[in-house]
Parts: structure tokens; sequence; C-alpha cells
């Protein structure tokens, strides 16, 4: 797995508010974009020294494309990037409080430690 690439997703998706809105109503599109345009620069800081070696493994891709928390964590993505990205996504979903991450946390309530490595 990727972790790096895959969590530096969830990172700057998180971030920016306006591609926060784009990944939850387009995720697959959004996904897709961020891949082909994000992931070749996202260790450099100059735009001409782009690399073409970064991307997604298949499970990363589909898991990240459908929202598949649960599936993230088991691939090893940093399980408090997903938490915080979900709660700027889907917390306005729920009308309880802490609906949202009550959810989260039940769906990964199957997992028992030692939880999958989420090292870099």
């Amino acid at each position: 797995m990727s972790k790096y690439l895959v969590n530096k997703f969830l990172y700057t998706v998180d971030r920016d508010h306006e591609l926060t809105e784009r990944y939850r109503e387009d995720p697959a599109g959004t996904v897709a974009w961020w891949e082909e345009e994000m992931a070749g620069r996202i260790l450099n800081c100059i735009a001409s020294e782009t690399t073409t070696w970064l991307s997604f493994t298949d499970p990363e891709r589909a898991a990240l494309a459908t929202h598949d928390h649960v599936a993230l964590f088991e691939l090893g993505a940093h399980p408090f990037l997903t938490l915080t990205l979900w709660i700027a996504m889907f917390e306005r979903d729920f009308a309880e409080p802490l609906g949202m991450q009550l959810d989260y946390a039940a769906k990964l309530a199957h997992v028992d430690m030692p939880y999958p490595d989420i090292t870099t």
C-alpha cells in the first residue's frame, strides 16, 4: 500500500473546503483528478519538478472512490485522517449528537488488536 499517498490525499482534501465538498459529491471523480493532477507533485515544491511513479493501488483507489473508511483502515490509512475528513463530509447527515462518529466506530468494531500498521 502507498500509505503515504493515501494519507496525503486524506490530509489535503480535509484542509480545503471546496475539495472536501467535491470529494463528498463526486468521490470517484475527485480521486481520479487528484491522482492525475496532484499525486506527482505532492513531494515537490515546484510544479515543474513532478514525478510519474506515485499512484494509488487498485484497492486504495476503490476504497477512496467509495468512501470506505473501513477498507482504508484495513489497508493502513491513518484513522485520525479518515475520521476528521468524514466528520467534515458526513456529520451533517446525522441528527443525533456524535451520530457520525458513533457510526464510524461501529463500522470498525469488528477490528481486533493489534490494529493494522498505520506507519508511513
